[in-house]
């Protein structure tokens, strides 16, 4: 499987010759990103607000046999239960060999029940930059609790104002409460290639 961070919570998922696209932005939406242009055979967006569900800007192929399943976990994208910012859904992604969680903008503790969902994931996608979603110690108290073999961190602002919300965290809120962190200067990984490290901070694909 090959991850690829676009920015934002925006990822391609390659496996088997079949991509999924989560959460693709609109035009403008997120501070320091490009346009997003792209071709899937799927789209995932964890919730409807205009920085995760443009789903119109991904042309979808057609004719790929699938390798994945796709399973949902429904949260919120705050800790009331949606009163701020309404539901999210986290999806678990499977192409028979890597779990892989993308949890959108998680905004509130975990039932057991979901945590339990969690458990084994191979790679987990996670956002760390709170005030829309949870922040980054709440993170990796969730990531501690789930234990992933790999972390990486998404829905963060850059700390030289290159790209993000100016409202969100940086990914340093994060990684100074985890252990065993890789930079990477490149936005992609693969799974057949994991790196010795629990948690892989990428730089965004699509930066302007």
């Amino acid at each position: 499987m090959k991850i690829t961070w676009i920015g934002h919570s925006c990822f391609k998922i390659e496996s088997g010759g079949y991509t999924i696209i989560t959460d693709p932005y609109a035009d403008g939406y997120v501070p320091g990103l490009k346009p997003l242009r792209e071709s899937a055979d799927m789209v995932l967006c964890s919730h409807e607000h205009g920085d995760h569900n443009a789903r119109n800007l991904v042309k979808i192929r057609k004719g790929q046999t699938s390798p994945f399943t796709v399973e949902t976990i429904d949260t919120w994208h705050d800790e009331v239960k949606g009163a701020k910012r309404g539901p999210n859904k986290i999806h678990i992604i499977s192409d028979g060999t890597i779990r892989l969680a993308h949890l959108g903008d998680l905004g509130c503790e975990l039932e057991e029940e979901q945590v339990r969902k969690l458990k084994n994931l191979d790679v987990c996608l996670i956002p760390v930059g709170g005030f829309f979603t949870i922040d980054g110690k709440q993170a990796a108290g969730l990531a501690d609790l789930i234990q992933p073999e790999l972390v990486i961190p998404m829905h963060f602002r850059d700390s030289k104002g290159k790209f993000g919300f100016d409202v969100i965290g940086p990914v340093s809120g994060f990684t100074r409460y985890m252990d065993s962190v890789l930079t990477l200067e490149g936005s992609s990984i693969s799974t057949d290639q994991m790196p010795d490290a629990r948690v892989v901070v990428l730089s965004p694909r699509d930066m302007a």
